[in-house]
């Protein structure tokens, strides 16, 4: 279930199809950004925009330019719905609707410009508000993971290579890696992808500017100076050169962003996953008092949260792909063959980030760490990890280094085979009885050095010093 709540539309349509990402996943907020109501809005704020500037130029009248400003928010998507059904083009269906209730400005309505200039400059908009929401909450999820890696910096748990065990770590510095990439990706996006964000501008059909340049033949301002006076108004940059669109490529930049996200929240995902099973067991998402596991197994406590994030950052990898077509097959100034998928594959994305980081949060803020388990898991595999210890011990006292690998190789192997057995492990027991390692080594000097819990090296000052440096990033983003 997504963490967000079902809005009340979620309980009238099923008669048709509907998008998941339309009411189970991500925000009321996302929603609203990728809804026609507000792709619509943005489109009246574009046309408003630039029939101001054409009045202050002379272009057209103050009135008419005043009477759209005031019916910007006089969405109707209905009506536009009708008329795009007989002609067959959703914005001209809009600006259809639009001039419909504006008696005095209705007639200058879209004037000088074509459909990218105003659909181009407004997915990017949309992409920003989107961007700025992706940012947040993956701020608020580095904040939380900072306090959780400081909480556990210092608790020590079996660490693993190859799914094997290998030596031990601690929690907090185990958290720290997938919290350094999660760090690495808001520096990608907040840094580059949504500093650098550009609109289409004002350029016309193929790019020129021939048709501003047309309406200003008599007029002393330049079709560049209306470009950059619109372009003012929305607060949004643009590129200084595009064909019909502003290319495809910013959209799989964005993309590719947005995926390099979903991989490391799939990352922490898939193990956290990992540590629920019943080979480890020592960290548990959240699992809510009414929540049902399986509907054959009324045990199962299925980790459904980590398993959605996965779920849905695979899909979220596979859309750059379709970006990169866009990209690379938007032939000579444009093509129409992307327009289709990408009012899909945007705000699909953005959506399940979005869902992906929401849930991802409630598990870092709620996991539960079993203490128990985890002292288990390293007095069961710990001492396996310490013999490196006990040989460099032994080779400093006078050993070969190559026959106490061999001695050491053997005890291990005869002690696993008890560990796999269930029982508890023997190692020690093995080690201080074993003669030949006795020539070097103390009873006592031996089981000191299979002592693993104090066996993690810098770890801990290393993951408070990394929690401090996130709160430090995010603190002083400005």
């Amino acid at each position: 279930m997504s963490s967000a709540h079902y809005p009340v539309h979620f309980m009238t349509a099923h008669d048709s199809f509907a998008s998941p990402f339309s009411w189970r996943y991500g925000s009321e907020a996302m929603r609203a950004i990728w809804s026609e109501h507000y792709k619509r809005r943005i489109w009246r704020k574009i046309w408003c925009a630039l029939a101001s500037v054409q009045a202050e130029v002379g272009l057209v009248s103050r009135e008419q330019a005043e009477d759209l400003a005031k019916h910007i928010d006089d969405i109707d998507v209905a009506r536009s719905f009708e008329i795009e059904a007989e002609i067959q083009h959703d914005l001209m269906a809009e600006v259809k609707a639009f001039a419909e209730q504006c008696p005095v400005g209705g007639g200058i309505i879209h004037l000088g410009a074509t459909s990218a200039d105003i659909e181009d400059n407004a997915d990017v908009i949309r992409i920003k508000d989107s961007l700025h929401i992706i940012l947040s909450q993956l701020e608020t999820l580095l904040l939380i993971l900072s306090d959780k890696i400081e909480q556990f910096a210092d608790v020590p748990t079996m660490g693993y290579t190859h799914i094997q065990p290998a030596e031990p770590t601690t929690v907090g510095y185990r958290l720290s890696f997938y919290a350094q990439d999660m760090l690495e990706d808001y520096a990608l996006i907040k840094g580059h992808i949504y500093t650098t964000l550009r609109g289409k501008g004002l350029k016309g059909a193929v790019g020129t500017r021939a048709s501003y340049a047309e309406l200003l033949t008599d007029v002393s301002v330049s079709p560049e100076e209306l470009e950059k006076r619109v372009m003012a108004k929305l607060d949004l940059a643009y590129y200084p050169v595009t064909g019909q669109t502003y290319p495809r490529k910013q959209d799989w930049l964005v993309l590719t962003g947005l995926a390099g996200l979903a991989a490391s929240l799939h990352k922490l995902a898939f193990d956290l996953r990992l540590l629920q099973s019943p080979f480890s067991g020592e960290i548990v998402e959240p699992f809510a008092s009414k929540q049902v596991g399986s509907s054959a197994m009324p045990f199962k406590r299925n980790p459904i949260r980590s398993e959605k994030i996965n779920s849905l950052a695979r899909y979220v990898a596979s859309l750059p792909q379709v970006a990169w077509m866009n990209a690379s097959q938007s032939l000579l100034e444009r093509t129409l063959d992307d327009s289709a998928n990408r009012r899909e594959i945007l705000p699909s994305a953005f959506l399940a980030l979005d869902e992906m980081l929401m849930v991802m949060r409630n598990i870092i803020q709620n996991f539960t760490f079993d203490a128990i388990a985890a002292r288990k898991n390293l007095d069961r595999f710990g001492m396996f990890s310490a013999l490196e210890r006990v040989m460099m011990a032994a080779v400093k006292a006078g050993a070969d280094r190559q026959a106490m690998h061999e001695l050491l190789r053997n005890e291990s192997l005869a002690a696993w085979e008890v560990v796999n057995a269930g029982a508890d492990n023997p190692l020690q027991e093995y080690l201080v009885k074993n003669a030949e390692l006795r020539k070097y080594l103390r009873p006592e000097e031996i089981t000191a050095l299979l002592t693993i819990e104090t066996y993690t090296g810098d770890a801990a000052p290393i993951a408070k010093t990394f929690a401090d440096e996130i709160r430090h990033i995010i603190q002083n983003k400005d």
